[in-house]
């Protein structure tokens, strides 16, 4: 049995448990494109021989291509704060007023991994200036991921990492490339889902802006899209014409475990090479 990688990121919306039954929808290629690469686990447990990660998170992206190029001194600096005096509301606060204030792209990223560790359920937030707003978690000894991050860095020389939009991921998309979107979700009703991760968030216009993308990379120039989403009618409508199918995930927002039930999860696969009798 092979070993999955962790992400040494908590994420909001992670793919880790459900990524083989998600690799399997995948095609071959090339090329894995991730428009919205979040924690990266689709990224470290697959196998494609190259990889374009893209997202518009400027904190996570630097956090990566620093990851990638500096380990060593990017481990030594980030574990320095995971002691006993740094797991304490006053001191993490003190920590996400020096993130927000800080312009040097190596401390954002060094403050960016204690942030994720020590604020509430790894969830990655800002406010409408910009300024991250994530509470204290609380957790008695936060994991410092240095195994995980040695796995990443090691991966990542195989990928390049850019701060862009899905729509420009999507132009910089070639012959060869398999293309897998996990965008911020659409929600199950009105009140429920946390999709804003970066500045106004995902909007329905660009549910529907992401599915016109993928049928037309898909359909016109050859290059197959994965999309994952909740199983509602909103994205079976999106997605129509897609190849669909169902798999079940648990989901992890809630800090209270009675939240986290498990809900369906879409799988919409647009590949005009697609043979539904292999299935």
């Amino acid at each position: 049995m092979i070993k999955k990688h962790r992400a040494f990121l908590k994420w909001a919306g992670g793919k880790f448990k459900l990524v083989d039954e998600l690799a399997s929808y995948l095609p071959t290629g090339d090329r894995l494109v991730e428009p919205f690469v979040g924690a990266g686990s689709v990224f470290l447990n697959t196998d494609y021989p190259s990889y374009l990660l893209c997202d518009i998170n400027q904190d996570l992206i630097e956090l990566y291509q620093i990851v990638k190029h500096q380990p060593e001194a990017y481990i030594a600096a980030a574990k320095a704060l995971f002691v006993d005096e740094m797991n304490q509301k006053d001191a993490y606060y003190k920590v996400r007023t020096d993130f927000n204030k800080c312009r040097d792209p190596f401390q954002r990223s060094v403050y960016f991994l204690y942030l994720n560790r020590h604020g509430f359920n790894g969830l990655c937030r800002y406010n409408r200036k910009g300024g991250f707003n994530v509470p204290f978690g609380s957790y008695k000894k936060p994991y410092f991921p240095e195994k995980e991050i040695w796995a990443f860095s090691e991966k990542a020389q195989r990928a390049e990492f850019k701060c862009i939009g899905y729509e420009k991921a999507f132009e910089q998309t070639r012959s060869g490339d398999v293309v897998y979107c996990d965008p911020p979700y659409a929600p199950l009703s009105t009140t429920s889902s946390f999709t804003t991760y970066v500045g106004a968030g995902f909007s329905l216009d660009d549910q529907a802006l992401l599915a016109r993308h993928s049928r037309h990379t898909a359909l016109e120039r050859g290059i197959p899209v994965l999309i994952s989403n909740h199983d509602i009618p909103l994205t079976r409508e999106l997605y129509r014409g897609a190849h669909l199918a169902t798999i079940q995930v648990q989901r992890n927002i809630s800090q209270n475990g009675s939240g986290r039930n498990k809900v369906d999860e879409l799988m919409a696969l647009y590949d005009e090479n697609y043979d539904p009798k292999e299935d």
